[in-house]
């Protein structure tokens, strides 16, 4: 039965929405979507990728909201540029000639073969070499990217974990790699530890700062002043490491998730929609 007072009470109201147009410091003019929302209990700026929004609370202005827009301008712009960055463009068969790696790039070459698989080269300034057999769909080569990120993780946290181990109380029980949607790290309780693919192409430091952080849960399960005294002496610049994921991880993340993007079947010889 309806609760008869939920029915006497005033109906919740409806978000209201319209947009106007806001001039950037360089000229460009962009369209603001502006979101009157009872829940709201503040002014707020965001950007995604439906673009920017402007959500009031219901009793603000529609000018005190507009200004704070224009006050904001500078933070707006570069979260748009950000957002122009988290875009990236798929990986194109025999037409990409670079790929992301450790914050940077490392040169691509392309080859036919029986098998799909990426490869590292022996020499430092040699290129990766992605072998593409002659029927291997996007799924196909999405799967070879991905392991070829996962070796290369796998090889990093290899290289950084004995430096750790001795301060531990016990080792992890092992490391699982996979795409997370918030979170870079995790703990699980018989020891195993679960990092964010995407680590693999931010800076090394970062990335390493992940591990110790993860490492370090081992010693303190929470984020006491202890837990983080204990990063801090294996990572005496774990801030600088975090501030670089506050402005960076967006892009991180998006970027693998366009690389692996399985999309319409590829040709491998030439490089076109099957």
């Amino acid at each position: 039965m309806p609760n008869p007072f939920r029915l006497m009470g005033p109906k919740p109201r409806t978000i209201k929405r319209d947009a106007f147009e806001l001039v950037l410091d360089d000229g460009r003019a962009i369209e603001v979507q502006r979101v009157r929302d009872p829940r709201a209990r503040r002014i707020k700026l965001s950007v995604d990728e439906r673009g920017a929004r402007l959500t009031l609370p219901t009793r603000a202005s529609k000018v005190t909201g507009e200004r704070f827009a224009v006050e904001h301008r500078d933070w707006l712009a570069l979260q748009i540029r950000r957002h122009a960055l988290d875009a990236m463009p798929r990986l194109q068969p025999f037409q990409s000639d670079r790929l992301p790696l450790r914050g940077g790039e490392v040169p691509l070459r392309w080859q036919t073969g029986r098998l799909c698989m990426v490869q590292r080269e022996a020499r430092d300034d040699a290129a990766t070499v992605f072998t593409v057999s002659a029927r291997a769909g996007s799924a196909a080569i999405a799967r070879a990217l991905r392991d070829f990120y996962e070796a290369e993780a796998r090889a990093d946290v290899g290289r950084w974990l004995p430096r750790y181990l001795g301060g531990l109380p016990r080792p992890p029980r092992r490391f699982r790699f996979k795409q997370m949607s918030s979170q870079w790290g995790s703990l699980a309780p018989d020891g195993s530890v679960a990092l964010d693919l995407s680590l693999v192409l931010a800076r090394p430091s970062a990335f390493e700062y992940v591990l110790v952080h993860e490492l370090c849960h081992l010693i303190r399960p929470d984020h006491s002043r202890m837990f983080w005294r204990e990063v801090e002496s294996r990572c005496p610049r774990w801030r600088d490491e975090r501030d670089y994921f506050h402005t960076e991880g967006r892009r991180l993340k998006a970027g693998l998730r366009a690389l692996l993007d399985a999309g319409g079947d590829i040709n491998a010889g030439t490089g076109k929609p099957g």
